[in-house]
């Protein structure tokens, strides 16, 4: 992707996207990307966001056996993006992560030239020992989650510097417990399913934990940065969970919760709050709206905050029978979009 100078300030409007497996690999039954290219791509210009974060973006290899988001940057080729600034997780040699990559495209310049990760870092030392996995565990091992949080600052021309913290928290599926499948869909047992899918919410909790302790280290600062009482931040991306869920309420730090008034200042206030019940949903599950993808705002950010809306006019459950990729080929979530006014 090439980059230009910005084109000025005006109003902002950020995205959150779960694009859903961006890949040229290709699952059986599965739509391909070629498929899916004119449907994603009149979305993200639909979307027309200058700040656009995307969740689950795979890399492919090139040539030389590295690591590109190749896949990306043919989709982005001829809309507004193909320009824009990019950030993405990366693994510690510095290549785009194999699977489920975070990305920020930007139509301002960063003001950190290079995205700042968390993976477990901020909470360490959490152990865990699987009661019914085959064979047993007989000691418990360091519990760690493969999403990264994604960290960006963007340097805005009349907001100042933006935090932007881009997640995509621990599915609701269960975790795999040594031992206990069948095959792939299959458990062996309902106890096992059921510590399968409380590791998958501890790991989610633990995540958001660890959005939360980063959120503080900005308001409170570190030994290397100052602290920032008025920081404006943006927490964007798919949580895997809804308002009043503890991953949201974590990250949200509500005086509710805290019940410290003089917290207040680091509490995030949910976009989602001023849309309409009845339009209050980003993804589809057994015939049920569910908001899962969430843009979650700073106290700072409030005065400038003009309005959410989700782009969900399209979205179908493909959970229900018959209802395969193949019919739906741009993604299973729904873009949230915030507007905010300079």
């Amino acid at each position: 992707m090439t980059r230009k100078p910005d084109q000025g300030a005006g109003n902002m409007k950020v995205a959150t996207f779960n694009i859903e497996n961006l890949d040229y690999a290709q699952e059986p039954g599965n739509t391909s990307f070629q498929e899916r290219l004119v449907p994603l791509r009149q979305m993200l210009k639909r979307i027309n966001a200058d700040i656009l974060c995307l969740q689950e973006v795979h890399s492919q290899k090139n040539t030389e056996n590295k690591k590109t988001l190749e896949a990306l940057t043919e989709l982005v080729e001829g809309t507004q993006y193909q320009d824009y600034h990019v950030q993405y997780t990366t693994t510690q040699d510095g290549q785009p992560r194999a699977e489920r990559n975070l990305v920020v495209l930007s139509k301002f310049t960063f003001s950190d030239p290079e995205p700042a990760q968390y993976n477990a870092d901020l909470i360490t030392d959490l152990m865990y020992r699987s009661v019914t996995s085959n064979p047993v565990e007989p000691n418990a091992s360091k519990l760690k989650w493969e999403r990264p949080i994604l960290h960006c600052q963007i340097a805005h021309p009349e907001l100042g510097n933006i935090h932007i913290i881009n997640l995509h928290l621990k599915s609701r599926l269960a975790s795999v417990i040594k031992g206990k499948k069948v095959d792939r869909y299959t458990w062996a047992s309902p106890a096992a399913w059921g510590e399968g899918y409380f590791l998958s919410s501890i790991k989610r909790v633990g995540q958001a934990l660890e959005t939360r302790i980063l959120l503080d280290t900005i308001f409170d600062g570190t030994d290397e940065n100052e602290a920032d009482p008025q920081a404006k931040i943006i927490v964007c991306g798919d949580l895997n969970a809804e308002p009043g869920e503890v991953p949201v309420e974590t990250i949200c730090g509500s005086v509710d919760n805290t019940n410290n008034a003089a917290l207040r200042y680091k509490s995030l206030v949910p976009c989602s709050a001023g849309l309409a019940e009845s339009v209050r949903y980003s993804h589809f599950h057994h015939g049920k709206g569910n908001l899962l993808d969430h843009m979650l705002i700073s106290q700072s950010l409030l005065p400038y905050f003009d309005g959410a809306k989700i782009l969900n006019e399209t979205l179908h459950d493909e959970s229900l029978p018959y209802r395969k990729d193949e019919k739906y080929p741009a993604s299973d979530h729904a873009p949230f979009i915030a507007l905010f006014r300079d």
